[in-house]
């Protein structure tokens, strides 16, 4: 077994795969580095992670969770947190909670500052997930595994205006 703790300087950063990096006309405002921690030190139900945002770029578009509750703790740098309808300056030091809920709970980290963001990105885990995308209108299904724990993964996104009829098709 491996040890339950490790060092954030020894947490490699790293891109996430090509299917899951930002594509069109708004790729240039993201940074996707992160270094994955949970699985290293044998966590089960929690998530963790250490995010990497250069000056200027976000990690992910504006969303909500319906399942997954997360929390962020800003380790160096400095931007700004998009929260439902506010924005706040955030810096080193804070703690930042994303419970879940709808429109009103959606987040997103922005580094406006002049040097490397650094943060901590924990969550629970949960073998299903459902996101809504304000900025784009858009809701993501996402399930990472079945009852028996056997990979299978499934990612759908939409908008609500392509969803079909419950009896279509049957």
């Amino acid at each position: 077994m491996s040890k339950p703790f490790i060092h954030l300087d020894d947490v490699e950063i790293r891109l996430p795969d090509a299917s899951r990096m930002p594509r069109g006309d708004n790729a240039h405002l993201y940074d996707r580095r992160y270094g994955e921690i949970a699985s290293k030190i044998g966590a089960r139900k929690l998530g963790y992670r250490l995010n990497v945002l250069a000056p200027g770029k976000r990690n992910c578009p504006f969303h909500s969770h319906r399942v997954e509750e997360e929390m962020f703790v800003i380790l160096e740098g400095s931007g700004e947190l998009r929260y439902g309808n506010q924005h706040y300056s955030i810096r080193a030091g804070h703690v930042i909670a994303c419970p879940t809920g709808g429109p009103e709970t959606a987040h997103q980290i922005i580094n406006t500052g002049e040097v490397e963001m650094r943060y901590l990105a924990l969550s629970n885990e949960s073998e299903v997930e459902v996101c809504e995308y304000p900025d784009s209108g858009k809701y993501g299904v996402f399930a990472n595994s079945d009852a028996s724990g056997a990979p299978r993964p499934m990612r759908i996104l939409g908008r609500p205006e392509d969803s079909l009829d419950y009896w279509d098709g049957e």
